[in-house]
């Protein structure tokens, strides 16, 4: 028996279990952290990537758009300025008003309509700013830049004058600059033809290109937070998920820890019965043999009033300690229920009628509603009797001085439910838990078997029974039949 115990109670599941499943959804949430931060990252310089691509396209277009503009510039100077200067006057001379307002009516003609920021013609003999749609300019030297080298060698070049770029990563700051500067050289014969002639100058043309480049800077902006925003919301669905899988693998490791524990449970409980079952056996002959004995002294012609009194003592004992031993044996090795046609009405009906003198003797009233009724199902009628005889004997011990008893009888879809209400002292909170556990009484006397043997008849047959209780209120037991069929 000790072997028993102990070897059921190391099977009973331990909570630690639990841990490893535990470890995995805390690395699956590890590892859906590091992919959002992941992505994240990788989100930046895929913005980037496209926003520069973007970039690309625009100072392309914006480069040609110069070209074409210098191409046309350096016709139209040379056909509509130089020419007909160097007839009229011999030599250009930029400082004399005339030919000044001459060359910047030119220039502003070709380039009207155009979106051009500023026009700069430089004298690469002089290397100084021989003309410039911003007067402050002119006369002032050439700075010598990439550009200007590449132009005065007959190449054209191009580049950004930038500001506000985010520590060189290839951010815009929203309202920073962007100018695209084109050196061109002027080689002072028409620019459509294959003919080369001498470089003349350099023209620079400078465009703004802030407004065109803050839309790619709002549109690289929008892929980030786009990018964050869907990265987001997968980590945050990711994580529902695991969640959601983590409760399932709680719910189910509760329900094996439920099933574990009931298995041990009526592991220990048959080990129980059959040492309880060979005890009641052993009992059992002896108190028949006490039992009689009493009987025949009590009945013996010369026994006193003293010895009559006392064997009536004990063959009452007798009867109680039998009583108990057949509980046990019906507890330990419950019989099979033969199933017949029964109606619920007429064992309630019988167990009231048997209960009746105690129930006046207690002044307890019964209100029920059974005649007319038929509630038949497939029971056992002796084991249904019993059952139901020990849910009465229970109320009628929780109204020691009076009370009331209901008996009433519910029907359901496919079940009958039978309601035993008392207005008892009721059961604590604590002992509700306890109630079907066999061996547990709150009475001075009792075997506490009572519930547990009504619980093994219900299941027998396919029902259930459960309570509510009130302390100091009162207690309702209710018992489920399924119907005939």
């Amino acid at each position: 028996m000790n072997f028993h115990l102990q070897r059921v109670s190391n099977m009973l599941p331990n909570e630690p279990q639990s841990r490893p499943r535990r470890r995995q959804f805390r690395l699956v949430k590890f590892f859906a952290l590091a992919s959002f931060l992941v992505l994240t990252l990788f989100s930046f310089p895929f913005s980037v990537f496209v926003s520069q691509k973007a970039k690309d396209i625009l100072t392309t277009s914006y480069e040609n758009y110069a070209l074409l503009l210098g191409q046309n510039l350096n016709y139209q100077v040379y056909q509509n300025f130089v020419v007909p200067v160097t007839r009229m006057f011999g030599k250009i001379r930029l400082r004399e008003e005339q030919q000044s307002e001459w060359m910047d009516r030119v220039v502003k003609n070709t380039i009207h309509s155009f979106r051009i920021d500023l026009v700069n013609i430089y004298d690469i003999g002089k290397d100084i700013i021989a003309y410039s749609t911003d007067p402050r300019l002119l006369g002032k030297e050439v700075k010598e830049t990439l550009g200007f080298k590449k132009a005065v060698s007959g190449e054209t070049f191009s580049g950004l004058i930038t500001s506000g770029d985010l520590w060189g990563l290839g951010i815009d700051l929203l309202g920073s600059q962007k100018k695209l500067r084109t050196y061109i050289p002027f080689t002072g014969v028409t620019p459509f033809s294959d003919e080369k002639g001498p470089i003349l100058g350099v023209f620079e043309i400078i465009q703004d290109l802030t407004k065109e480049y803050e839309s790619i800077v709002r549109l690289q902006y929008f892929i980030f937070a786009l990018s964050i925003f869907v990265m987001g919301l997968i980590f945050f669905a990711l994580l529902l998920i695991v969640q959601k899988a983590e409760k399932i693998i709680e719910e189910r490791a509760r329900e094996q820890f439920e099933l574990e524990a009931q298995l041990n449970q009526a592991e220990r409980l048959a080990a129980l019965g059959q040492m309880v079952a060979g005890v009641s056996h052993e009992i059992r002959n002896p108190l028949g043999i006490i039992q009689s004995t009493a009987e025949l002294l009590s009945s013996m012609p010369d026994s006193s009033s003293v010895q009559q009194k006392l064997s009536g003592v004990i063959i009452e004992e007798s009867r109680r300690l039998n009583n108990v031993v057949t509980e046990f044996l019906d507890f330990a090795r419950p019989q099979e229920p033969s199933l017949q046609p029964c109606r619920l009405e007429e064992v309630i009906a019988k167990n009231l009628a048997h209960l009746g003198p105690e129930l006046d003797k207690q002044g307890i009233k019964v209100y029920h509603q059974l005649e007319g009724r038929s509630s038949e199902v497939k029971a056992d009628h002796e084991m249904l009797y019993r059952a139901f005889l020990n849910v009465f004997l229970n109320s009628l011990q929780a109204m020691k001085g009076g009370g009331v008893l209901r008996v009433k009888i519910e029907e359901d879809r496919d079940a009958y439910v039978v309601a035993v209400e008392d207005s008892g002292m009721g059961i604590s909170e604590e002992n509700m838990k306890k109630i079907f556990n066999p061996f547990f009484t709150t009475k001075d006397r009792g075997s506490g078997l009572g519930l547990s043997i009504v619980k093994k008849i219900m299941e027998g047959h396919g029902g259930s029974i459960w309570l509510t209780s009130n302390l100091g209120v009162g207690t309702r037991v209710m018992m489920k039949f399924p119907k005939s069929r």
